[in-house]
């Protein structure tokens, strides 16, 4: 991990082709600005963090035991 000091308005580059910038510094919450290409995602960590969950949550097999409670169900002609 690499840990930067920088002050308003200094850079960060990433690569060739991502740039996050500091706009404002208030108390302990530092405002940045990002730029790079549209391909390229970006999420805030706890929004990520959910995304995996769902992926994992979603991923893991179906119990056949849970699917008793479908047996009562009719189709509607």
């Amino acid at each position: 991990m690499l840990a930067l000091t920088r002050k308003i308005g200094e850079r960060i580059i990433v690569g060739d082709n991502i740039i996050f910038t500091v706009v404002d510094i208030k108390g302990d919450s530092v405002r940045l600005a990002i730029e790079a290409p549209k391909e390229i995602k970006i999420y805030r960590g706890e929004i990520y963090e959910a995304i995996i969950a769902e992926n994992k949550q979603s991923a893991s097999p179906v119990h056949l035991n849970n699917m008793d409670i479908l047996k009562d169900i009719r189709t509607l002609k």
